[in-house]
């Protein structure tokens, strides 16, 4: 079960990068199933949210283990996307999140602190 996730939102398309943004999505969902078939993450699972007034208009959620994640972020092509992104499209941003069994363990050392301040 995988522990950590990597949550990469985005806003709208640039304004004339309309297809670049569309390119980049397919290049982009290609490669996170070539790394899942490969076995380097768990699943993603990318989301477009319906209009609704605010900056956020779709996400990838990346899951895998916390050190490949750490490795996939720090990789020349997970960079080379994401600069790409940052180009056709606005807001973009990328952050570590836990699940599974981190979420777990993020709770119980919630709890911990807790009974420790409390």
């Amino acid at each position: 079960m995988a522990q950590g996730a990597l949550f990469i939102g985005w806003g709208e398309a640039a304004r004339g990068r309309e297809q670049q943004a569309l390119q980049l999505f397919g290049e982009v969902t290609q490669y996170y199933t070539q790394l899942q078939q490969r076995g380097e993450i768990a699943s993603f699972e990318p989301v477009l949210l319906e209009p609704h007034g605010g900056d956020l208009a779709g996400f990838l959620l990346v899951k895998g283990e916390e050190d490949a994640l750490g490795r996939l972020r720090a990789s020349e092509e997970f960079q080379r996307f994401n600069a790409r992104a940052q180009l056709c499209l606005e807001r973009v941003g990328v952050v570590g999140a836990a699940v599974g069994e981190g979420l777990q363990r993020q709770f119980a050392l919630f709890q911990q602190l807790v009974a420790e301040v409390g």
